[in-house]
């Protein structure tokens, strides 16, 4: 993939939509377009040296001889050369590429004759050299414009729309045309998440944030809180934040099991009413939960419920108890090949009663038991799925090396480099 072209014609072929604010936002530096320039130069010298030159015949009328007839045959591209090239940008206008003192070296035979006589290649060297001159650039020209419109397929598929999984896809169409300055290009995405099918907007909306100057890095991608939340609004929404807990997916060593008889250890009308009877546990979200940003650190708030059952011999459910759940988790962010990936750790729960089928009882009693369910049940669910990631906007096939990500205000910056792999 000639990422350079990619470069040159983003602008024109990557759809905009409109919309307020971006939710991520990516940076392209002069490092990036310098890389750009290598692999583009080199990818028209292979494409150069795939020429095929036909053979040329004619007449031609050369002064102060008169006509002389021609013939080159069997031209091959020996050697050739583009050994000055640059790549600039130009503020609020676009990218300009300008290549000087490129050479074409040809082995043929050649053949001139004037009166049927073969004259000597010297005297009628500037005439074979305009000949071929003009052959070559009928063929490189066409040959360039080839080149880029390559390019026009692989844009129209960036990844605009990322399938994320059977619940998620993410819009990374961009919410503005890019801003082209003397030392970058920056790109506006909309970088939100939505159900698949359904683009139905969350109850908030993106706030603003700029990058920070560097240019260390080829890559410099912003997510904000915002594209994180759209995503835990997209979850909650289908119903995907829910999980029933029983007792196979506590560890067989713990001496705490999801039945009535150790439940009845803490409320006695558990095991009065529902003797001898294994438990399930419905662990599901209330409303979105809040991811919240700031510098070094990212938490995740969430407010859920916890309805209990006690399993009948016919596998009928009998609701015992609906505890009303808030939690607060901690959570380390990281990189992995073109995805942002994740883990969350407990770090407190609060919980009240919000309905009882026993009566009532005292909800502090069951702190340990559900810290310890969270933690060996819930926690690993969850970390299962952030370690899958989600996906980053990405330009053609591309991999991230010498990736930094910090948490800041309110957003992630993430700075890499790059390398292309087609």
């Amino acid at each position: 993939m000639m990422f350079l072209w990619c470069v040159l014609v983003l602008v024109n072929l990557v759809s905009v939509t409109t919309s307020n604010n971006a939710g991520v936002k990516v940076r392209l530096t002069q490092k990036m377009l310098e890389y750009g320039r290598q692999i583009g130069i080199a990818s028209i010298q292979q494409k150069l040296r795939s020429i095929k030159v036909p053979d040329i015949s004619g007449t031609e009328k050369v002064d102060p001889i008169g006509k002389v007839q021609y013939s080159f045959t069997g031209m091959q591209i020996a050697n050739l050369g583009l050994p000055k090239s640059a790549l600039g940008l130009v503020p609020n206008t676009g990218v300009m590429l300008s290549i000087g003192d490129a050479y074409i070296n040809l082995h043929g035979n050649w053949r001139v004759k004037y009166l049927r006589i073969i004259w000597l290649y010297n005297l009628f060297s500037s005439f074979i050299n305009k000949a071929l001159r003009n052959a070559l650039q009928k063929q490189i020209c066409p040959l360039v414009a080839d080149s880029i419109a390559e390019m026009n397929p692989h844009l129209k598929t960036l990844n605009v729309l990322a399938k994320v999984d059977q619940y998620a896809e993410i819009d990374y169409s961009m919410v503005g045309s890019p801003v082209i300055s003397n030392t970058s290009i920056d790109l506006d995405l909309k970088g939100e998440f939505y159900n698949i099918g359904q683009h139905k907007e969350p109850p908030f909306s993106p706030t603003p944030f700029s990058l920070p100057y560097q240019d260390t890095n080829m890559l410099y991608i912003g997510v904000s809180a915002f594209s994180i939340n759209s995503a835990g609004f997209v979850y909650h929404s289908a119903s995907a934040l829910r999980l029933y807990i029983t007792d196979d997916m506590i560890p067989s060593g713990s001496p705490i099991r999801l039945n009535t008889r150790t439940f009845g250890a803490f409320i006695p009308q558990i095991a009065k009413m529902y003797p001898g009877l294994m438990m399930k546990l419905l662990v599901e979200t209330v409303k979105e939960p809040i991811i919240i940003l700031e510098p070094n650190n990212m938490t995740v708030q969430a407010i859920s419920t916890v309805t209990a059952y006690a399993i009948q011999p016919n596998s009928t459910l009998s609701p015992l108890f609906v505890l009303n759940l808030e939690d607060s988790v901690s959570a380390d962010i990281y990189v992995t090949e073109l995805k942002l990936a994740g883990n969350v750790s407990l770090n407190k729960i609060y919980m009240s009663l919000s309905k009882s089928y026993v009566g009532p009882f005292q909800v502090t009693s069951l702190d340990n038991i559900f810290k310890m369910v969270l933690k060996i049940a819930v926690i690993p669910k969850i970390n299962a799925r952030l370690q899958e990631g989600y996906p980053l906007p990405a330009i053609g096939k591309m991999q991230l090396v010498n990736i930094q990500l910090q948490v800041l205000k309110n957003y992630l910056l993430i700075g890499t480099d790059v390398q292309f792999t087609g």
